[in-house]
């Protein structure tokens, strides 16, 4: 892995309740395998030798917190909750003191696999990218972003499903939500963001839109869907729990 050598900072994405899952527990502090599901992405973070690590808690910060006493994490507070682009720029201060790449998860993606983000993170290194998406192919891709590509391969926007047209959401190569970015780009465009689209939000995926449209490398590396789907429903939960025993990951 070349982490060390380019340097590693992770964010995690935890502020959310998951109104999905009908309960009033924080979502990342929904049990799988006998244990909170944002400590397998902590664990994941920990293998790929990242550091440091922010946890961005909103909902419940304090039992998150709690939870995670024992963990090496820093955290920032995202308070209110406004969107992805937001939650990074609560974590950024965080990482004054870091160079090289940030890489984004999320705190209800437990099942990505620290090999699938090895070869990620190869691939956003090699490409010389300021910014890359994981994608990931699924027969149902409604409610995703999809992910259109230049005919080099290279991504060429990620459209959200309200905004893409009929061609568009027959596209069954999704955003996974997850990113690589170089910090001193990411930190140069986030600035840039604005809350102009329907749900009033900062979005992530418009930091890899303008990068794009500076004429910088945007990359995509394709990953397995049942790894980067996220728990949003009991019955997702469910079914993560079922992915980890016949793994043996529990």
């Amino acid at each position: 892995m070349e982490t060390a050598e380019h340097g590693l900072a992770v964010i995690i994405m935890a502020a959310g309740k998951g109104t999905r899952m009908k309960s009033d527990l924080a979502k990342v502090l929904h049990q799988l395998g006998g244990k909170a599901m944002i400590h397998y992405v902590i664990r994941t973070a920990r293998n790929l030798g990242a550091s440091p690590i922010v946890v961005v808690v909103g909902y419940q910060k304090e039992q998150v917190i709690c939870e995670l006493s024992d963990q090496p994490v820093r955290f920032a507070v995202q308070e209110p909750q406004l969107g992805t682009g937001h939650a990074v720029m609560c974590a950024l201060p965080h990482l004054e003191d870091s160079g090289g790449a940030v890489l984004i998860l999320s705190g209800d993606v437990p099942l990505i696999k620290t090999e699938t983000l090895q070869g990620f993170l190869e691939h956003h290194f090699k490409s010389r990218a300021a910014a890359t998406v994981l994608t990931a192919r699924t027969e149902n891709p409604t409610s995703y972003g999809r992910i259109v590509r230049q005919s080099s391969g290279k991504l060429a926007a990620i459209v959200e499903e309200r905004d893409a047209d009929a061609a568009t959401k027959r596209i069954n190569e999704i955003n996974s939500g997850i990113y690589a970015f170089q910090l001193d780009a990411l930190r140069e465009v986030l600035p840039g963001l604005t809350t102009k689209n329907e749900q009033r939000e900062y979005y992530l995926t418009d930091a890899v839109r303008l990068l794009a449209a500076e004429g910088e490398i945007v990359a995509a590396f394709e990953g397995n869907f049942k790894e980067v789907m996220g728990i949003n429903t009991g019955a997702e939960l469910e079914a993560a729990s079922q992915e980890l025993r016949l793994a043996g990951n529990v």
